[in-house]
């Protein structure tokens, strides 16, 4: 075993002397150790029970003759850091996961690992980490929150709370309205109900096949979701008192090309955040995989958009997905193509991607559509190229509210605070592209999520009127034609940041296309002339971060060699 390395042999007795402090016995030291990844944390929705959870899980593995080392990472709330300064930090977080789950899990030689994270960053943070140690890893996330109800019935989530401030700020709703949303659009814990970053990434693990069926949809809090606690804590075991199980089940074996083709294809069948591009990419480099933007267009135009949850259908949650088959349910639609998923491929649980969906089934059709009736016979996300992103655009093309295509005057913003007061003073006008700038990795400095200014444009009544662009990155919970991730970023001399308001932006979805109307000649011009915006920082953990990440269309990862 490879904590054998801490724990065998008359050198080891210092090393056995800490171990018994913690309560170890003889017979512990020869069990296979295990890592519980914990990603408790009070004040996250979708974390502030993992506590127990951790407890369920340690439970079963002692019950099944290994021994658990619980240890946690850090946590950032997008829904709480978002529309301030905290928001910086979001994204940086990630990387810290990453490193943090390296270092436990090297530092102590453990064997195995079970993972329990739940939202945003947290759940790529560590897999990446997961990814650099590569022991067998089974992940296991806390499960998504229930949807909320307004007094009236009506199903709300917190994209609803969100846009709710549009609207009060409009006066198309009351005080008492604002606060019936703001005390039920988020009924319970877990993570936030839509298909938002967070359910996102947890369904994708699915797909990877480094989770159990079931991850991505069974509501927390639930006797389902201790069950699946318990199956995982189990099958982490099973693998860990195992020699060949211990080598086949290497996190690498699992998550390899193929699964991040399938995490890709299941993404654009149900409309994911356009963040899971920002960090599939990330994890695609952590497992040593040739996947580039690029490759994204292709899958997209071979998958159907068969599920539409909220944001982009506001009265389907992630329960609803759930009862109508679930994350395999959508694979096995998905299969009917033929080359949609790559069913050969291992998953955590022993069996193939093919066998694991061999008896799912729709169980409703209108929550699942089927290949004959999609929403889209093409993905739910799309990347744009043009002279205003060399190296790439994302656009959640399922949230997409208004026209496709179209062509609309430039009105520029240095920042997120300064677009949010802009839109709020009526600056913005149909028919315009609202371009806001210096809020990619290296500008803002960390990518902050921009929910604000998008749902006071929905709330306001211009969701399908106008056009967003930004080198920063939305929430998952956004929806309308918002485009990110814009590369290169203004920081790094971009073309968004050499923008002009007036300017007329052409945009074309489904030709892939985002442009600027200006001559060659022109663009030479303003680039001789630009020096890029550095925003002052009072920061040293973001100066070092601005000084390392690289830009979106790379995932946002870290430089190692300088």
């Amino acid at each position: 075993m490879r904590s054998d390395e801490v724990k065998k042999g008359f050198e080891r007795t210092p090393h056995r002397s800490l171990l018994r402090a913690t309560g170890l016995k003889d017979e512990d030291f020869d069990k296979p150790f295990i890592g519980v990844a914990n990603s408790f944390i009070e004040i996250i929705p979708g974390h502030f029970f993992l506590n127990k959870v951790a407890e369920i899980i340690k439970e079963e593995i002692r019950a099944n003759g290994c021994v658990p080392f619980e240890f946690n990472t850090i946590g950032v709330d997008d829904g709480i850091a978002m529309g301030h300064d905290g928001m910086l930090f979001s994204l940086p977080s990630r990387e810290l996961i990453a490193n943090s789950i390296e270092t436990v899990m090297n530092a102590h030689k453990l064997d195995a690992m079970i993972a329990i994270p739940n939202c945003d960053k947290i759940v790529p943070g560590m897999i990446m980490g997961a990814l650099r140690v590569d022991v067998p890893t089974v992940f296991v996330s806390g499960g998504p929150m229930a949807k909320g109800y307004t007094k009236d019935g009506n199903p709300i989530d917190l994209a609803t709370a969100f846009e709710a401030v549009g609207k009060y700020e409009k006066g198309d709703m009351n005080e008492e309205e604002l606060k019936d949303i703001e005390c039920n659009a988020c009924p319970s814990g877990g993570s936030c109900s839509g298909m938002f970053t967070a359910n996102s990434m947890n369904t994708l693990m699915e797909a990877m096949g480094i989770a159990l069926p079931g991850n991505g949809t069974i509501l927390a809090l639930t006797p389902q979701r201790e069950e699946l606690y318990r199956k995982a804590a189990r099958r982490v075991c099973e693998i860990a008192k195992d020699k060949q199980k211990t080598e086949k089940f290497k996190l690498r074996n699992i998550l390899n090309e193929n699964a991040v083709k399938n995490a890709f294809a299941v993404d654009m069948a149900m409309g994911g955040s356009s963040n899971t591009v920002l960090h599939m990419l990330a994890i695609a480099k952590e497992a040593g995989v040739n996947f580039n933007l690029e490759n994204i267009n292709e899958i997209s135009k071979r998958v159907s958009h068969i599920a539409k949850i909220s944001p982009s259908l506001s009265t389907v949650h992630m329960e609803d997905i759930n009862k109508a088959g679930g994350v395999n349910a959508v694979m096995k639609e998905m299969s009917k193509r033929g080359d949609d998923i790559l069913l050969d491929n291992l998953t955590i649980t022993g069996e193939s991607i093919l066998e694991r969906i061999s008896d799912a089934y729709i169980k409703d059709t209108n929550i699942i559509h089927t290949i004959d009736n999609p929403y889209s016979k093409v993905g739910g996300l799309a990347i744009l190229y043009g002279n205003l992103a060399k190296e790439g655009a994302v656009i959640k093309t399922a949230g997409i509210t208004g026209a496709r295509a179209l062509t609309g005057k430039a009105v520029c913003f240095d920042g997120q605070p300064e677009a949010i007061k802009g839109i709020v003073e009526g600056k913005v006008k149909a028919g315009d592209v609202v371009v806001i700038r210096y809020e990619g990795p290296k500008g803002g400095p960390g990518m902050q999520e921009m929910l604000a200014p998008t749902s006071l444009i929905m709330g306001m009544g211009l969701g399908d009127k106008v056009a967003l662009i930004t080198d920063g990155r939305f929430s998952g919970a956004t929806r309308g034609a918002s485009i990110g991730h814009v590369s290169p970023e203004a920081a790094e001399g971009g073309m968004i940041g050499l923008l002009k308001d007036g300017d007329e932006i052409h945009i074309d979805v489904d030709k892939y296309i985002l442009e600027v109307n200006l001559s060659d000649e022109e663009i030479a011009k303003r680039k001789a002339e630009f020096t890029p915006l550095k925003k002052p920082l009072n920061s040293r953990w973001l100066g070092q971060y601005r000084s390392l990440v690289t830009n979106a269309s790379s995932g946002a990862i870290l430089k190692s060699d300088l």
